[in-house]
């Protein structure tokens, strides 16, 4: 536990010193989600109805931008393989890059989620619906993409081919977060599509870790 933690800190600790991952992540979702009321008009109706596929939607592509990132770097100046020959093994070496990619490039993308919603004319049960969902089912971002960046990540420019690897999986996850906001908004029941979402999340957990670990295995060798 103390080198997991150890190892958590050091990837964390990267992230914050190599702040342009974070600072383009957060400028691509507000571009993005900014950007629809311009191209759509400024009815507030149309702005509301679109506003939570509109930032889930954005949340996504902006994650999309730094998961090539979760192994290149300790890829390519041999950081990975003296990982792998330490004392963790190397499932645990990926959960902790996962977990400090989703704390680093997701969360905050979670925390400046409600002051974009209001500018989407997004009711406040919807905010809290969007909240809710983006905390529920956003790690499986973060897990799928670690698997497509081990896929990936012995490849130059390898950034496409990830994408079209993981978007098509991070469709369930886009449903059922925007169901979830469109129920809470026509105050129906949201419990169903949360717990889908937390059932996605927890199925990634127990399967993500050991595909990528498989995949960096494979690179290494």
């Amino acid at each position: 536990m103390r080198s997991f933690l150890a190892l958590l800190k050091r990837d964390m600790l990267l992230a914050y010193r190599q702040g342009s991952a974070l600072t383009m992540t957060l400028s691509f979702f507000v571009i993005a989600v900014t950007l629809f009321p311009l191209g759509v008009g400024p009815e507030l109706n149309v702005l509301a109805r679109i506003g939570p596929g509109v930032l889930w939607v954005g949340a996504l592509l902006a994650c999309l931008l730094t998961l090539d990132r979760i192994f290149q770097a300790d890829f390519e100046d041999g950081t990975l393989e003296q990982l792998m020959l330490g004392p963790l093994s190397i499932e645990f070496i990926v959960l902790t890059k996962i977990i400090a990619h989703w704390v680093m490039s997701v969360l905050p993308l979670i925390a400046i989620t409600p002051i974009l919603a209001i500018s989407l004319n997004v009711h406040a049960d919807g905010i809290w619906a969007m909240i809710f969902s983006l905390l529920i089912g956003s790690p499986v971002l973060s897990l799928i993409g670690a698997v497509g960046a081990a896929l990936t990540v012995a490849m130059r420019r390898g950034g496409v081919l990830l994408s079209l690897l993981v978007l098509p999986l991070y469709i369930p996850v886009l449903i059922f977060g925007v169901a979830s906001v469109e129920a809470a908004v026509a105050l129906m029941p949201m419990a169903p599509h949360l717990m889908l979402l937390g059932g996605l999340s927890l199925g990634a957990l127990v399967v993500c870790p050991f595909a990528a670990a498989a995949a960096l295995r494979l690179a290494v060798e």
